[in-house]
């Protein structure tokens, strides 16, 4: 994640810079080895399908709530967190990642129906709200996933966090201050949901980068 020194990470107001930024993120990014990369919903919408809507059609039969694997021979996926069924899509794939949707059993038929017509991949974690454990185990059963790197939005972030699944922190801090109210922050944990306690991590690593960025890297306990 990169976020501001007041860990807002909307970058809407971060000025010119942000180009940069986004460079040095990519390079931080390209350190790591994983399989997958996992964003929520608003954020699959705003940075990367760009607010398309999905093509819902007469539904022509039931839809068992299981796994479906669009591609068998994909070896690099970008999971969209999407429990109602919302996203709209104009491939099966991102840059060569294969697509896979975390949904809800309470998604529709049509939804359903719309994904397999796009070959796209989907396995459920949960009726109505989402369990991450289990949708984590899903995608390391149905696609041998064993290194996913998340990068949010906040709230995806907080329900991971608190769900205890995260191992690493990796985090760029930007020399700026947004002070925008009610902009998430890099971990937003729903209500309700636990810990009601801070979660301690473990400094693995620090270094200065270009444009006076801090690169912090944590494992947690």
């Amino acid at each position: 994640m990169g976020s501001t020194v007041d860990g807002r990470i909307v970058g809407e107001n971060w000025g010119n810079n942000w180009e940069a930024y986004g460079k040095l993120y990519e390079e931080c990014h390209n350190t790591f080895e994983s399989q997958a990369w996992m964003v929520g919903r608003v954020t699959m919408e705003k940075d990367f399908t760009e607010g398309k809507q999905p093509r819902l059609e007469k539904v022509t039969n039931q839809f068992e709530r299981k796994a479906f694997i669009g591609d068998n021979d994909a070896s690099s996926f970008a999971i969209a967190v999407d429990p109602k069924g919302k996203l709209g899509w104009e491939a099966n794939e991102i840059d060569g990642d294969h697509v896979i949707e975390i949904l809800s059993e309470s998604v529709s038929d049509a939804y359903l129906q719309y994904l397999q017509t796009m070959n796209i991949s989907y396995v459920f974690a949960g009726k109505d709200t989402l369990n991450f454990s289990q949708a984590l185990e899903q995608l390391n059963e149905h696609f041998k996933i064993e290194t996913l790197m998340l990068e949010g939005g906040g709230h995806i972030n907080g329900s991971l966090l608190s769900a205890g699944v995260i191992d690493e922190l990796s985090l760029l801090i930007l020399p700026l201050a947004d002070g925008t109210t009610g902009t998430p922050t890099t971990f937003e944990i729903p209500k309700g949901l636990k810990p009601n306690h801070a979660t301690e991590m473990k400094l693995h690593a620090v270094e200065k980068l270009a444009h006076d960025v801090i690169w912090l890297r944590y494992t947690f306990n």
